[in-house]
């Protein structure tokens, strides 16, 4: 199943405004033409997500990109996420080999091919309902790995052994600042891959000391993992009260928990939400 940590189909999002966002924001953005990629720049992309505003395309290749503000905001409260049971078990067996920032292009290459639009809570490829289209466009990519290349945006990687060797199954990504992550996508080619990235990513920002996880628009796959809604004016609230350098950054601490669990890691993840459950 492949589909964005928020996900809905750009042409059918309810409850946002699609706009300009800020005048101040708007104004700098250029308008693409021609086959030249022109990145949203780095710093204008973090004004944007610091007003609780995000950029999509109506398509993979639209040259052209819209600010969205939703009515309301989907977050994952950090202290309160648990995994469920089962995949607990999923986390303890070390099912996947879990890494951060690995292979960034590969993550939003996979996020944004044609996917299901989510219909349950099931991360099984073979379910799901029909595909739609790639809210994430050559240019949304682009501006990305930009923001990847200066610290600002990361990617969680699931891999598994394969016929032709190692094998990247599931993952996501999203963008970082203050402690703040705003989960863009996510994607899955194996059962519970992309449930296993995110519950390395709530652990990893736990160990970090971030306060604030992102997930733009509620779906009912979100509210199956215990991500909840609140007025956009509350998000936009939050996101200021987080100002500020956590304790580490996700790398350090992704690489931080592979060296305290002495060769298992997935146990150690698993073991961090026993107190929640």
């Amino acid at each position: 199943m492949l589909y964005q940590l928020s996900y809905t189909p750009a042409g059918e999002v309810r409850g946002y405004r699609r706009r300009r966002a800020k005048a101040s924001i708007c104004a700098k953005v250029a308008v693409m033409h021609g086959s030249n990629i022109q990145p949203i720049p780095s710093q204008l992309l973090l004004l944007a997500y610091r007003a609780g505003v995000f950029p999509m395309a109506d398509s993979r290749d639209d040259p052209e990109i819209f600010w969205v503000e939703p009515r309301e905001r989907a977050t994952i409260p950090l202290d309160e996420y648990s995994p469920s049971r089962s995949l607990r078990k999923v986390l303890r067996q070390d099912r996947f080999r879990v890494s951060c920032n690995e292979a960034f292009g590969q993550v939003v290459r996979a996020c944004a091919a044609p996917r299901m639009v989510p219909g349950s809570d099931s991360d099984n490829a073979a379910e799901g309902n029909a595909e739609s289209g790639s809210w994430i466009s050559h240019r949304i990519e682009a501006s990305y790995r930009q923001l990847r290349d200066i610290g600002h945006a990361h990617s969680v990687e699931c891999w598994q052994d394969g016929a032709d060797g190692e094998e990247l199954v599931g993952g996501l990504y999203g963008v970082s600042f203050d402690r703040v992550f705003c989960g863009e996508s996510m994607f899955s080619r194996a059962d519970n891959a992309s449930k296993v990235a995110l519950s390395w990513l709530v652990a990893a920002m736990r160990w970090a000391g971030f306060v604030l996880l992102d997930c733009q628009f509620m779906t009912d796959h979100l509210a199956s993992l215990g991500a909840v809604a609140m007025p956009q004016e509350d998000y936009v609230m939050r996101v200021k009260a987080a100002q500020g350098e956590p304790a580490c950054s996700l790398p350090r601490s992704f690489a931080a928990i592979h060296e305290e669990a002495a060769g298992s890691p997935g146990k150690l993840i698993a073991q961090s939400f026993t107190h929640t459950s």
